[in-house]
């Protein structure tokens, strides 16, 4: 295993400064996966830790030895740094078999041919393609082949594995039985990973810690549970989820002790251990109220602390329905299990429990009023 902490990282190509002061560490045995938009730095840090790339400045340490200090003009060659590479093309050797592609590094390695032979049947056997060993790449699938590729990567024993968008050129079909895959690969191998994707399902459905990226800066470091329940500010909050996020404008005072929320769905009075330890403004504030479709259920209007709402429309899509929603002029979509219909115009009731709900002070961007974790199961 291995522990990488990247310290006060700056990259510039050009005068494009892609990497601003980033500080990250990575834990040994974390699925840590670089996550954001095209263009925001992800991609660059994973290649800035591989070496195939030299920041401008910083330091960068693997198992707290030094393998970047850019003030000194040292870079630790990638062959040093005890790391494999897999990229979003497979990279296989066309004119060999699947045994030889793996075989390659390993032979460079001038392991005995017993250790060799052993290693590319189990690291087959352990992305489950020990039937192709004989086959040529073109003689197999585009999943099959990044199966190979990432066994040829799992092979030489790396205590580090960088995986750079590695399932973009499978259908949906594959890419969730992947997901599986490499899940399994490094509960099995317990490697550190770094994984590079924009596909915030890869990123919550297999991460132990999501790096989420914003134009070369860390936006938040979290776990994927409190990163989709608590997103540390609204950009995050509106990158995170699908159906998107549902934004609602408030006005708010903190009062002895309990923020006191008002917006058109609803007035909220929360306790200050809900509070985050960000500034709250004086006086009266405005704010913006954040919640996640599925936590508005629509309920019979006998229900207690029932909010009455009109639909707006109904878009039923087999294993769920979404349902828009208007209170006044706040438009939000709720996100009910299964087929279900509402007439447009129709007046329904809706609960929202206060415990899930964020709240961001609108001026600085920030989450002021945290969602509860305590209540969900965790198997």
């Amino acid at each position: 295993m291995s522990k990488i902490v990247l310290s006060h990282i700056d990259k510039f190509y050009g005068s494009n400064h892609v990497l601003k002061d980033l500080n990250l560490t990575i834990e040994d045995g974390d699925f840590m996966t670089l996550l954001g938009p095209s263009g925001c730095g992800k991609t660059t840090t994973l290649r800035v830790v591989s070496g195939l790339e030299r920041p401008q400045n910083g330091i960068m340490t693997i198992d707290g030895e030094e393998m970047i200090n850019a003030e000194n003009a040292y870079y630790a060659d990638p062959s040093k740094r005890g790391l494999n590479l897999v990229f979003q093309s497979y990279a296989l050797w066309p004119h060999m078999t699947v045994r030889q592609n793996i075989e390659f590094g390993l032979k460079i390695q001038k392991l005995p041919k017993e250790e060799t032979e052993r290693r590319v049947k189990e690291s087959l056997e352990m992305m489950r393609i020990g039937q192709y060993i004989d086959r040529y790449p073109n003689e197999l699938s585009g999943g099959q082949q990044q199966r190979v590729a990432i066994a040829r990567a799992v092979a030489s024993n790396p205590k580090l594995l960088l995986l750079d968008e590695p399932l973009s050129n499978l259908d949906a079909r594959l890419r969730i039985d992947m997901r599986s895959e490499l899940q399994r690969l490094h509960r099995t191998l317990g490697t550190t990973i770094i994984y590079v994707t924009h596909d915030q399902t890869e990123a919550l459905t297999m991460s132990t810690k999501i790096a989420l990226f914003r134009a070369g800066e860390l936006s938040q470091v979290a776990t994927p549970m409190e990163l989709y329940m608590n997103p540390a500010n609204l950009e995050a909050a509106d990158f995170i989820g699908n159906p998107r996020i549902n934004l609602i404008e408030g006005k708010a005072t903190y009062e002895g002790g309990k923020l006191h929320v008002k917006t058109e769905l609803k007035n909220y009075v929360f306790d200050k251990e809900d509070m985050t330890d960000q500034e709250i403004p004086n006086g009266e504030f405005d704010v913006v109220v954040a919640l996640r479709p599925e936590q508005i259920q629509i309920v019979d209007s006998t229900t207690k602390d029932a909010i009455p709402v009109k639909v707006y429309a109904n878009q039923p899509a087999g294993s769920e329905t979404l349902v828009s929603l208007q209170a006044g002029s706040s438009d939000f979509i709720a996100k009910c299990i299964g087929l279900r219909y509402f007439d447009n115009d129709a007046t329904v009731h809706i609960y929202v429990d206060p415990k899930k709900i964020n709240v961001y002070d609108a001026k600085s961007q920030n989450l002021i009023k945290r969602a509860s974790l305590e209540d969900l199961e965790i198997r």
